[in-house]
């Protein structure tokens, strides 16, 4: 049975697999960091061309995030030691910044998660480098479509079933598989916290969503089958078949009446192209 709790001054932050239920101070401090997050996604955004490395731009990254008062919450966390995550064309998830030089005709997607003042903003968005293919372009529009079908059924009463077959239907419409092996998570002031947030489910199951619950809602689609892998550095996830991958992710927090997006760009730059 799902536990509730709603958050006090006394409440343990330990992930204990209770979902919490925030207020309006948690409310204030998402904002502010999804707001951040967005914002360096936003700034990235000409910086993400042919021929830059994806350490120049986890760099870049850092020093954003640095210069807001906030730290990258991915430094350090379970041993890994850069400031985001950058996913290219076949991988799904968790690709490691390096030497990597971007080339044209690439997807890529960037995944921030900035700590300021103790609140974690989490959020990631596709890029396209140069001339890219129509079947790519058309993976990303789908699964950023994805994400915003989910978000509409973010709202109190509805369940995580609901988030979940809202995206399912939308990409197997497409004949597009949908990861199942990675899922989106409760967060706040823990990182990765419950619930979880699966992108594959039937309407009316799983948790039913209450206000002031705080979750990232993330759907990994791929062109070909749904089966990943997890390469030897033990974070880099790729599709088995090497098909392309997309992802978008937002932060979001039910409200009374619906639910909030705390990650929305400032700058409109929702999905490429980013003009």
């Amino acid at each position: 049975m799902t536990e509730y709790v709603t958050v006090t001054a006394d409440t343990n932050f330990a992930r204990d697999g209770s979902i919490k239920l925030y207020g309006p101070d948690g409310f204030a401090g998402m904002r502010a960091a999804g707001r951040l997050a967005a914002e360096i996604l936003d700034a990235l955004a000409p910086h993400v061309v042919p021929g830059v490395t994806t350490a120049e731009l986890d760099d870049f990254v850092r020093e954003r995030t640095l210069a807001a008062g906030a730290v990258p919450a991915t430094m350090g966390y379970r041993g890994y030691t850069h400031s985001c995550c950058i996913s290219i064309n076949h991988v799904v998830c968790h690709g490691i910044p390096g030497p990597k030089t971007l080339k044209d005709g690439d997807i890529v997607n960037i995944d921030v998660t900035p700590l300021l003042d103790g609140w974690h903003g989490d959020t990631s968005r596709m890029y396209l480098v140069g001339n890219v293919p129509l079947k790519a372009k058309r993976l990303v529009d789908v699964t950023y479509e994805c994400l915003m079908l989910g978000i509409e059924q973010a709202r109190p009463g509805n369940r995580m079933g609901d988030v979940a077959h809202a995206i399912q239907r939308h990409a197997e419409a497409h004949r597009y598989g949908v990861v199942r092996d990675f899922c989106g998570h409760g967060l706040g002031r823990v990182f990765h916290d419950a619930p979880e947030v699966v992108h594959v489910g039937r309407p009316g199951t799983g948790p039913e969503l209450k206000p002031g619950m705080f979750f990232t809602i993330e759907p990994m689609i791929n062109i070909g089958r749904p089966d990943v892998k997890l390469l030897d550095d033990g974070w880099t996830a790729v599709t088995r078949d090497r098909s392309l991958s997309a992802q978008f992710e937002h932060s979001i927090g039910i409200t009374e009446d619906g639910c909030e997006i705390f990650t929305q760009s400032p700058a409109g730059l929702h999905r490429p192209p980013y003009l």
